[in-house]
């Protein structure tokens, strides 16, 4: 969000250091393919400068957000190193087992799902806004055709930019096999600002006065009412949503609740969990004393290890570099991490 702020905002000149940087942070302290959200800004720095024949100022831009990013990502693998007790450049080893890993590994053998799947998700969790959000392209197409001043090239241009990043990263996950909710969620900021693009097109047209067109004839306050009732319900279908997130999905929150009762448990103790293991939230939930354990179902891929817990002759923190037996990047059953 805010590397999109800053290359949209040209008051004061253009930020494309401060909005490559912004980018970075994103890739290198969270998820390194969210650079891809940077594509189309980059793409329309390069193609203004070139026929302003500002080339060289660019570049100065470029190298200067580089070099920041370069510094960020220098600190993060310092701080990993440490941890890992090993050199360690964590975005890239994502980037390499999610892209160059090769046969038999990759996102893919975790599951994969239809090309549909995202369609259906974002439909369901932000409903009509999704709808806005697909069609703004269209919609800014047809505004440029319909005004009676036609808009600059370079207005055209900029506004194929900012609704860009949206389609750009549906494009690309689409693609890939393996897909989940959340390789979406870096997508968000350019899906509110698409709808919003697409919704602002469409009340134009519905607010539109001229008698021959199909909305012109229809009286303000009935337009009114109508605009009104329809977005309150898409607000209520958001608001339902959330409510059933929380409601529907919270049984494994709650199920654990019942483990802090007063005598319900004893330091020792063990939980196990079988095969919808995923859903168990975190260790934090457990009471003192209380471990967390498997049990052989019908799950049989790789199951998490366990954090190594050694006091003396391992140096600070051991569990952040002793790695846990049976561990393997093919998803590969190991039997060891049964109980």
């Amino acid at each position: 969000m805010l590397g999109m702020s800053a290359f949209m905002d040209w008051r004061g000149g253009l930020k494309t250091a401060q909005g490559i940087f912004w980018f970075a942070a994103g890739g290198i302290l969270g998820w390194p393919f969210a650079l891809a959200l940077a594509v189309p800004f980059l793409v329309e720095e390069a193609v203004l400068a070139t026929i302003s024949g500002e080339v060289a100022a660019i570049v100065s831009r470029g190298v200067d957000g580089a070099a920041r990013s370069f510094i960020l990502l220098a600190l993060v693998t310092v701080m990993d190193t440490f941890f890992y007790r090993r050199l360690e450049v964590v975005p890239f080893n994502i980037v390499r087992y999610n892209i160059f890993s090769g046969s038999g590994k990759g996102p893919s053998i975790f599951g994969t799902e239809p090309w549909h799947f995202y369609m259906r998700n974002l439909l369901l969790n932000f409903n009509i806004w999704f709808v806005f959000a697909i069609g703004a392209l269209p919609l800014s197409a047809l505004q440029f055709r319909d005004r009676s001043v036609p808009p600059s090239k370079k207005t055209a241009f900029r506004s194929v930019v900012f609704l860009s990043p949206f389609y750009l990263w549906l494009t690309i996950f689409t693609l890939q096999p393996h897909k989940e909710e959340r390789f979406m969620f870096p997508a968000y900021p350019a899906l509110a600002l698409n709808a919003a693009i697409g919704l602002h097109i469409a009340l134009l047209y519905i607010g539109s006065s001229n008698p021959r067109a199909v909305f012109g004839m229809i009286p303000p306050k009935i337009k009114f009412a109508m605009v009104s009732a329809f977005i309150i319900a898409a607000i209520g279908i958001g608001l339902l949503r959330i409510a059933g997130m929380v409601t529907a999905y919270s049984a494994p929150l709650r199920v654990f609740d019942a483990l802090q009762n007063v005598g319900q448990t004893s330091p020792g103790d063990t939980l196990c969990l079988g095969k919808e293991w995923y859903r168990f939230p975190s260790s934090y939930l457990l009471p003192n004393g209380m471990k967390a354990k498997f049990v052989k179902s019908a799950f049989d891929g790789l199951l998490p290890g366990e954090f190594h817990e050694g006091k003396t002759g391992f140096g600070i923190w051991p569990g952040t570099w002793l790695i846990p037996s049976g561990m393997n990047d093919e998803n590969r059953e190991d039997m060891s991490k049964y109980v």
